[in-house]
């Protein structure tokens, strides 16, 4: 009995979810910044939907953080206290599912997520990704394998896509990036900090941490979900939505600036 405990107690630190309401560890990856090829030139997709991919561009990030999985709904509720509002009476949210990630939030519900994360913990500095780092960090940084999605060219490897009446799924379970970040491609759409521009790209070619056009009517949304196609869920596919809106599909994940002091690594 007492080995079957202990064996029960070491799977289930072994498990990507466990922890993940523990809101004083949220798992980050250190992102160690460069430049890159932003955009896609790909001539398979030369559809006008597609113009806001090019020119493929070189822009540069510094050092930071971005979160290992997506916020969960474990994590919202022990910081909020409760479920989004928004999930009573929609299917397809899992709300019973701690580990699987949080949805029907917008971009304001997200920022006053984030607000009272810093409150608790003042030293994190917690902030949405921009649209810029959410890329180089869904490529593979440094170590990008130059991948269509995020972390192979086989896209039921790293992704949940493509069941409109499915539902989400517990962040972790299909194969990382060359970061270890999970879920880059599929299961929920990822809220970025910037506004959407659609010839933003032909404005930020040589730029250095670029943050989106300074105002605008919709805020970037990345990733691909559990609802959408494959096409969607490519590293480079830019999607765009009010603010306001609040989606089934729709989630995120944090970063944080690095210190000082690594600044230089």
């Amino acid at each position: 009995m007492k080995k079957t405990v202990l064996f029960l107690a070491f799977l289930s630190l072994s498990l990507p979810g466990f922890c993940q309401a523990d809101l004083s560890n949220i798992m980050m990856v250190y992102v160690k910044g460069g430049s890159f090829f932003m955009g896609c030139d790909d001539t398979k997709f030369t559809a006008k939907e597609y113009d806001n991919e090019r020119p493929l561009h070189r822009v540069s990030v510094s050092n930071f953080y971005i979160q290992k999985y997506d916020i969960t709904n474990g994590q919202w509720r022990k910081l909020m206290g409760i479920y989004p509002p928004a999930y009573n009476g929609v299917n397809y949210v899992n709300k019973d599912c701690d580990d699987c990630p949080v949805v029907m939030v917008n971009y304001e519900d997200v920022q006053e997520f984030i607000r009272r994360l810093n409150e608790k913990f003042p030293n994190k500095h917690y902030r949405l990704p921009t649209e810029t780092e959410w890329e180089y960090a869904a490529r593979g940084g440094k170590y990008a394998g130059n991948f269509m999605y995020a972390g192979s060219n086989k896209i039921k490897d790293v992704a949940w896509y493509g069941k409109p009446d499915g539902a989400t799924h517990p962040i972790g379970q299909k194969k990382p990036n060359e970061l270890s970040i999970y879920d880059m491609s599929g299961n929920v759409l990822e809220w970025c900090a910037d506004w959407y521009g659609e010839d933003y790209y032909k404005n930020t070619i040589d730029e250095i941490n670029p943050k989106g056009p300074p105002a605008g009517d919709t805020k970037v949304l990345r990733g691909g979900s559990y609802f959408t196609d494959d096409i969607t869920c490519r590293t480079v596919y830019r999607s765009h939505l009010d603010p306001k809106t609040r989606r089934w599909d729709i989630g995120f994940r944090l970063a944080t600036d690095a210190p000082a002091e690594e600044k230089g690594k």
